[in-house]
C-alpha cells in the first residue's frame, strides 16, 4: 500500500500523467458515445468525433509512455549507487546503469604522464573496464626523501594515473599529494605511505596497485609495465648514449642533435604480473598521447609488450601529440611520431591514427614558440598501413594547449562503435550503451553552447559612435587587443629613441662650453 501511495506523491511526478490518460480515456469514450447515440451523422459531426477520439486516444498513449519512463526514473533513482545527484534523472541514463556499464568495451592505455591521464579522465564515462599502463622510469633519477625511507619504486605516474579514474578527482589528489610537514612523518607523502603500506599487507606491489581500485572510488585498474628498475637511455644522431632520462632533452638541445633510439637499462626488463594477459584480451588499446621517448615508447620495449600487441584482436590506436617536445620531438610530424614507433617496435602496432586539425589561436602557438615547441605538422602521406582520423581534441586550459579528454574519448569511442556496426552488433547491448552515450553527450554539449551563448553579453557598441561591432570583432577581439597592444608596445620604443639623442647632444655641447670656458 505504501509502494502505491508513493505514485501519489509530488516528488515520484506521477499524478500529472495519471490525470493525463484519465483525460484521454474520457475523450476517447466521449467520442465512442456520440457515434453510437447518433441517429443521423453529418459530416461536421463525423469530423468533431473523429477529432475528439483521436485527442483522447493519443493522450492516453503519451501518459502511458510518460508514466512508464517515469517509472524506470524512479528505479534508477532508487537502485544506482554511482548517481550524486538523484533528482531528474533522464530515462536515457537507464541504458547507462551499473550492470551494462561494466560491459562496456575493454580497453587498455599504454603511456605516461599528463597525455596519458588526460585519456584515462575521458574514457572512464564510457566503460570501468579500463587499464592504465603505467611507465616505471624514474630510475637514476634524484631519489626524495619518502622514497629513501620506505624503499619504494618511483610511483609519481601510478599515483596519478590513479587520481585520473578517481570519480572524485579533487579530493583525491589533495589527499595522495599531501606532504606531511611534522614530526617523524616529516617531508613524507601520504600516497608513499599508502603504497607501502598496501606493499606490506599483499606482499606484491603490482598486486597492491591493482587492489588499490577496491580501495579508492575510481573507476578501472592502473598496473605498472614492470617491476624491475628500469633506466631510460638515449642514442643520439652523433653517437653520444645519455644514461639519465631528465637530461636527454638537455644534451639533445645543446649537442644540436636529435634522438636516434631509445634503449632500456637492463634490456630483458620483465613486464609486471597481467601485463600481457590484459593486453590480449583488449578490445582497444590506446598508445599515447605523451613524451615519445620517455613515456610512449619505453612501455612498448618491455619485454612481450610489443608482440603481445601484434597479436591481439584489438582495434590499436595512436593519439598524436598536438604539439612537439623541446629536446625529444623537435621539428617533427605526425608520421615522425608513428615512424619511430615503427622503427623501435616493427609494423603491426598501430592501426589507426587519431590526430588534431591545428586550428588553434596564432597567440598561444606564440608562446610555445618561444620555449622551442611548435604544433606538430600534419604530414600523413609517409607511413603505410595506418588508417588517419582527424578530429579536434584540442583545447586551452590554462592558458596551455591541451588535449581535451572528452573529445578524445567520444573519438576513440566512435571508432569502437564503427567497427561493431561492421562486425554487424548493432543490437549488442555494448553498441547500444555507447551509441546512445554518444548522442547525449553531443546533445548535451549542444545545449552548453547554445547556454554559453545565450549567457554572453549583449552585442558590444562602439563606444563613441554606438555602432554595432562586426562578428570578426566580436570573434577576434582578444587577439585584435593583444595585436594593438603590441603595436603600442613597439611606438613606445620608437617614441624614445629620438628623445634620447637630443639629450646626449646637449650634454656633448654642454662638455665642448665648459672646456671653451677653460
Amino acid at each position: 500500500m505504501k509502494g502505491f501511495m508513493h505514485w501519489f506523491k509530488s516528488s515520484s511526478k506521477m499524478k500529472r500523467w495519471i490525470f493525463l490518460i484519465l483525460i484521454g480515456i474520457m475523450l476517447a469514450c466521449y467520442g465512442l458515445a456520440e457515434i453510437l447515440v447518433m441517429d443521423e451523422i453529418s459530416f461536421q459531426e463525423v469530423g468533431k468525433v473523429i477529432v475528439i477520439f483521436v485527442i483522447g486516444f493519443v493522450a492516453i498513449v503519451l501518459g502511458l509512455i510518460s508514466i512508464n519512463r517515469r517509472t524506470l526514473e524512479l528505479m534508477i533513482e532508487a537502485t544506482d549507487e554511482r548517481m550524486e545527484n538523484k533528482k531528474n534523472v533522464n530515462v536515457k541514463s537507464l541504458i547507462y546503469n551499473r550492470t551494462i556499464y561494466d560491459k562496456g568495451p575493454n580497453i587498455v592505455v599504454i603511456g605516461g604522464g599528463s597525455g596519458l591521464n588526460t585519456v584515462l579522465e575521458g574514457l572512464k564515462n564510457y566503460t570501468s573496464n579500463l587499464t592504465a599502463i603505467v611507465t616505471v622510469s624514474d630510475y637514476g633519477e634524484r631519489i626524495t626523501e619518502s622514497r629513501k625511507d620506505l624503499d619504494l619504486l618511483p610511483l609519481d605516474d601510478i599515483k596519478d594515473s590513479i587520481i585520473a579514474l578517481s570519480n572524485k578527482e579533487e579530493e583525491t589528489s589533495k589527499l595522495f599529494n599531501y606532504e606531511f610537514t611534522r614530526g617523524r612523518l616529516n617531508g613524507l607523502k601520504f600516497s608513499d605511505i599508502f603504497f607501502s603500506a598496501m606493499k606490506e599487507i599483499n606482499r606484491d606491489f603490482a598486486d597492491s596497485v591493482m587492489k588499490s581500485s577496491e580501495i579508492i572510488n575510481m573507476v578501472g585498474k592502473v598496473m605498472p609495465v614492470t617491476l624491475d628498475e628500469m633506466n631510460i637511455v638515449a642514442e643520439l644522431a652523433n653517437g653520444y648514449v645519455v644514461k639519465e632520462k631528465s637530461r636527454i632533452p638537455e644534451v639533445v638541445s645543446d649537442k644540436i642533435t636529435k634522438i636516434n633510439r631509445i634503449m632500456l637499462s637492463p634490456s630483458n626488463c620483465k613486464p609486471a604480473p597481467g601485463v600481457i594477459e590484459t593486453i590480449k584480451n583488449a578490445e582497444c588499446i590506446i598508445i599515447g598521447p605523451g613524451s615519445l621517448y620517455t613515456n610512449v615508447i619505453p612501455n612498448l620495449l618491455v619485454s612481450g609488450v610489443t608482440k603481445a600487441i601484434k597479436e591481439s584482436s584489438a582495434i590499436k590506436v595512436y593519439v598524436s601529440n598536438i604539439m612537439t617536445d623541446p629536446g625529444q620531438t623537435d621539428n617533427y610530424s605526425v608520421s615522425d611520431h608513428l615512424n619511430a614507433i615503427i622503427e623501435h617496435c616493427g609494423a603491426g602496432v598501430v592501426d589507426y591514427c587519431i590526430y588534431d586539425t591545428g586550428e588553434i589561436v596564432p597567440e598561444f602557438i606564440k608562446r610555445y614558440n618561444m620555449e622551442g615547441q611548435d604544433l606538430v605538422y600534419q604530414d600523413i602521406d609517409k607511413v603505410k598501413g595506418i588508417k588517419f582520423l582527424q578530429r579536434n581534441l584540442s583545447m586551452i586550459k590554462d592558458n596551455r594547449i591541451r588535449h581535451d579528454a572528452n573529445k578524445v574519448a567520444a573519438s576513440v569511442i566512435e571508432l569502437i562503435c564503427d567497427d561493431l556496426k561492421y562486425q554487424d552488433k548493432q543490437n549488442d547491448p555494448e553498441y547500444l550503451m555507447l551509441n546512445t552515450k554518444l548522442r547525449e553527450d553531443k546533445r548535451i554539449n549542444k545545449l552548453k553552447k547554445k547556454s554559453q551563448k545565450n549567457n554572453k553579453k549583449p552585442k558590444e557598441t562602439d563606444d563613441k559612435h554606438g555602432k554595432r561591432k562586426s562578428k570578426f570583432v566580436n570573434k577576434y577581439s582578444d587577439r585584435i587587443a593583444s595585436i594593438k597592444e603590441a603595436d603600442k608596445k613597439a611606438m613606445r620604443k620608437t617614441q624614445k629613441q629620438p628623445k634620447e639623442q637630443p639629450k646626449k647632444e646637449e650634454k656633448k655641447y654642454k662638455k665642448v662650453n665648459k672646456t671653451h670656458k677653460k
